[in-house]
């Protein structure tokens, strides 16, 4: 892969619980550094959709069902 397309990287060591990390690696089925990046990822998702659900009832919304089907 070219350098230039490649995204930062940041080397870490880390103690992880092997059970925990074995669990993730079988679900995902992927090895250490994908599972973590599926992890990391999941968790910022999931920051997102909590950010936006406290914004519910604060933003005027209307939204036509039929001229979104046409």
């Amino acid at each position: 892969m070219l350098r230039w397309c490649m995204p930062a990287v940041r080397k870490v060591t880390a103690n992880l619980p092997t059970e925990a990390l074995a669990r993730a690696q079988k679900l995902t089925g992927k090895g250490v550094t994908a599972t973590l990046i599926d992890a990391l990822e999941a968790l910022d998702r999931s920051a997102k959709r909590s950010a936006l659900r406290q914004l519910r009832g604060k933003i005027a919304f209307e939204l036509d069902l039929e001229k979104t089907r046409r």
